[in-house]
């Protein structure tokens, strides 16, 4: 299985659930952290967050396990865009298919005011993830912030 990396802006992509190999991959490819969305025990035979961790340490990666799930999206992104600020890049973020890690993205980018919304939403788009359902959030974060 190859590693489905999308570039979202510089120094952050994200990707679906990744495998040992997939960690080997992205540090091959230069990634130097790694953010983990994704519950553990989500879906039967996901690799542990704790393995996930022990892989990254062994290649000299960073490793945050930040699970998120529908309801805690927005109390997430704060903690998100802090890591996202804070560790070394790039950074592979990662859930089931990536779209929680671009919300989290989405959310944290419109709260600091750094993009649009429409700006937002078109990188969103370009990296194949629609965000419709987070407009009105997204919108309202961004406004506030201009």
């Amino acid at each position: 299985m190859t590693l489905d990396i999308r570039p979202l802006v510089d120094g952050l992509s994200v990707a679906p659930q990744v495998t040992e190999e997939d960690i080997r991959a992205a540090h091959a490819a230069g990634f130097r952290s790694i953010v983990n969305n994704r519950p553990d025990g989500e879906e039967p035979g996901q690799l542990p967050s704790a393995e996930a961790a022990r892989i990254a340490a062994g290649l000299g990666m960073a490793y945050v396990y930040m699970p998120a799930i529908g309801p805690t999206l927005d109390a997430v992104s704060d903690d998100f865009g802090k890591a996202l600020a804070a560790l070394p890049g790039p950074v592979l973020a990662h859930c089931r298919s990536g779209t929680r890690c671009t919300i989290l993205w989405a959310l944290a980018e419109a709260k600091a005011g750094t993009s649009s919304g429409e700006e937002i939403f078109r990188t969103a788009a370009a990296a194949g993830y629609d965000l419709s359902s987070y407009a009105a959030l997204i919108d309202r974060y961004a406004q506030s912030r201009v």
